[in-house]
């Protein structure tokens, strides 16, 4: 079956992660821009992040076949530093008009600061003058007060629902981000936010039409084969293929396809021992036939 992972932070994954996801069937995925682990200082940091979001990972993803796409933002968490906030938020044109920037993202809210609010609605500007998909980024405490917060914001901005994406959602907000006819994005995680069964259990009660589900696969304890293993947990609880299908590829393809950028007919270059990026390649020694 193939899989389209729609939020996965494969900058902080190993190889072997892409190696083990181009086997359980992850044909596509989107890397949206997030934080690092600890604060950035400066905005070279993120000029090299984003830079390394358009070259080395998806050079690393096409040496196993995956097709590799991204969203570029300045995050709510790093939103309160206000050099920061002011020095990224003019660099974001230049990356929001590249190709494989499909959306963007995240954005949102951590801590629903004044500095957050800015940012926020200064990015989904940026979305509108793009004609880029938002990847929105709720916040993890008072989840449903801050999810009906975030449509709030997105609703003043004019953005067509059709091009959001409220993701990190739960069973108190599936509802109402469903309601104002956005993207509802679940993600599936080892012991937080959300498992298999429970992301099953909300399908059957809610339908697969505009749901998505992401391994997020970040610097926590997390794992990069979510999507194949919600796939499973699907067949095995009595999904059909087709519908399984819709929930792990047609609606990212669809959704993310409002970009106008991604590009699915161009398949990733494959293993090839000889390839390199900026002189560098993802193998020690040729990799066994």
């Amino acid at each position: 079956m193939r899989l389209f992972d729609p939020h996965v932070h494969m900058t902080s994954r190993t190889t072997d992660d892409y190696e083990a996801m181009a086997a359980a069937g992850v044909r596509a995925i989107v890397e949206p821009a997030f934080w690092l682990g600890q604060p950035r200082t400066n905005v070279g940091s993120f000029v090299d992040y984003f830079d390394g979001l358009l070259g080395w990972e998806p050079f690393r993803a096409s040496q196993f076949g995956i097709r590799h796409f991204c969203t570029i933002a300045l995050n709510p968490k790093e939103a309160n530093d206000p050099g920061l906030r002011r020095d990224v938020l003019e660099l974001l044109p230049r990356y929001l008009a590249k190709d494989g920037v499909v959306a963007v993202g995240e954005v949102g809210y951590d801590s629903a600061t004044p500095e957050e609010d800015e940012a926020f609605a200064a990015q989904l500007e940026l979305a509108k003058a793009h004609r880029l998909p938002v990847l929105v980024h709720t916040p993890h405490r008072d989840k449903l007060a801050g999810t009906r917060r975030t449509l709030d914001v997105v609703r003043e901005a004019g953005i067509d629902p059709a091009d959001v994406i409220v993701d990190h959602n739960n069973e108190l907000t599936v509802d109402v981000v469903r309601e104002h006819g956005c993207w509802a994005a679940f993600s599936i995680y080892p012991d937080t936010k959300m498992d298999e069964v429970r992301m099953v259990r909300l399908l059957q009660q809610h339908g697969t039409e505009r749901m998505l589900v992401n391994s997020a696969a970040d610097w926590g304890r997390s794992d990069a084969l979510k999507v194949a293993k919600t796939a499973r947990a699907m067949l095995d609880a009595g999904f059909d293929e087709d519908t399984v299908d819709q929930v792990v590829w047609r609606n990212p393809v669809e959704v993310f396809g409002r970009s106008g950028r991604l590009d699915l007919d161009t398949p990733a270059d494959g293993f090839d021992a000889t390839a390199t990026f900026a002189g560098n390649s993802v193998l020690r020694g040729e990799r066994p036939a």
